[in-house]
């Protein structure tokens, strides 16, 4: 008899374009159909047919306390009661954004939004109205939603099926957009000769996450800031992922720079749908009501993802919950870079903080050329490997994997078995 996931998607195929309602859950090039989640807590999730797996995904990021923590949930529940949505000003829409500008020094305002998409493209349309120009240098691999002027060599699921553009997106939009390989500043130099006074901004994951993980050479950020300085154009930190995670500050804090604009996400709305810009005050009041930059929403700063955001922010800090993740990080990489050694395979490992990604490689990767030359297919293998021995992993090659305050040290000795067994029946 078919599993009740199987059923499930079954059905999903008949209703939800793919059976899947974003791109990557829909497990393609992995040989086998998604599972179906009937509940999560702390680092586990159960699915629909009762397997148990130590979750190392986390909702792509937001879980950084793990699923369902009480402190999140009771401040749900408390919020609900009082309404769950308003339309009209709340109070945690401030505490939100003074405890956003309190933490991240090169935001002076912020406004929210519901998802890093949203974030994204309002920072691209803010940088165009402050500038007055058009163009947007981006990076080959990084994805910051799916914004028309952003799908043009992108990751995340864009890449996992081989899309790496979209149908849809006018020619004229495309063209707007320069992409250029990560790591590589004359290429950025170049793009700003070959467009002069045109290029708005440049935008950017700091520490790119969606084509795997992988890190910016030394100074590569602060060349980036030194161009945006003296060609007049804006420097956009996509910190959607790594905002609050690698650090309290993000990666800003760790590389000591500010950007003009940050788009964030994921971990401020405690799992709720969430999303959020913010900057230098000068380009922030070009948004209206004050200017003639327009952006709305009717559920921004819904009182339930403030709430939770709110709770969950609170909560890591007076744990010093950075400084947990950064333990737990340190053992899950000793333990699985201590396998991959044992066994004598082609590897390369990426950690910072709690994120993580393995490459089935023996090349560097710096950027989504190298990245690209890892082996899907020992990847696929590899993930069902783990899966079936009760560990969930991103189910691509091109994707991040993620901690939680949750994971005991226990469940990443009990992972690294798996990663053992895994890897050794490849």
């Amino acid at each position: 008899m078919a599993s009740r996931s199987s059923q499930l998607f079954a059905a999903a195929l008949q209703r939800i374009p793919g059976g899947v309602n974003s791109p990557v859950r829909a497990f393609r090039g992995l040989g086998r159909e998604p599972f179906f989640v009937e509940r999560a807590e702390g680092s586990r999730i159960w699915d629909v047919d009762g397997n148990e797996y130590i979750d190392y995904v986390g909702t792509w990021g937001p879980a950084i306390l793990g699923h369902a923590p009480a402190v999140v949930i009771d401040a749900i529940h408390a919020a609900a009661a009082r309404g769950v949505s308003f339309g009209i000003p709340n109070p945690f829409e401030v505490e939100m954004a003074e405890l956003i500008c309190r933490w991240v020094p090169s935001i002076e305002k912020v406004r929210m939004v519901n998802s890093g998409t949203e974030a994204t493209m309002s920072c691209l349309r803010l940088a165009r109205g402050f500038t007055g120009r058009d163009k947007i240098i981006k990076f080959e691999g990084c994805y910051h939603g799916h914004v028309d002027a952003l799908l043009v060599q992108a990751g995340s699921g864009a890449l996992t099926h081989g899309r790496p553009d979209s149908a849809g997106i006018p020619a004229e939009f495309a063209a707007l957009t320069i992409s250029v390989p990560f790591n590589d500043i004359e290429a950025v130099r170049a793009a700003f000769r070959e467009n002069p006074k045109t290029i708005a901004a440049i935008i950017l994951e700091p520490i790119p996450a969606n084509a795997g993980l992988y890190f910016p050479r030394e100074n590569f950020l602060q060349a980036l800031r030194d161009e945006c300085d003296r060609r007049g154009a804006l420097l956009i930190f996509d910190e959607v992922m790594t905002g609050f995670r690698v650090a309290r500050g993000g990666a800003q804090e760790l590389f000591g720079l500010r950007p003009d604009l940050t788009a964030l996400g994921k971990v401020i709305g405690g799992g709720l749908p969430v999303g959020a810009f913010g900057g230098r005050a000068e380009i922030m009041d070009q948004l209206s009501p004050l200017g003639p930059v327009y952006q709305a929403g009717t559920l921004s700063g819904n009182p339930l993802a403030m709430a939770a955001g709110l709770a969950q922010l609170r909560e890591l800090e007076r744990i010093d919950g950075w400084s947990l993740l950064e333990k737990r990080g340190a053992r899950f990489e000793e333990s699985t870079r201590a396998t991959l050694r044992d066994l004598n395979l082609p590897w390369v490992f990426h950690r910072i903080g709690s994120m993580f990604c393995l490459f089935f490689t023996g090349e560097p990767v710096v950027d989504l050329a190298s990245a690209k030359r890892s082996d899907p297919e020992k990847f696929s293998r590899f993930f069902n490997a783990c899966l079936d021995r009760g560990a969930y992993f991103a189910p691509s090659q091109f994707e991040t994997g993620f901690l939680s305050t949750a994971h005991t040290l226990d469940d990443i000795e009990r992972t690294a078995t798996i990663v053992r067994e895994a890897l050794a029946s490849l």
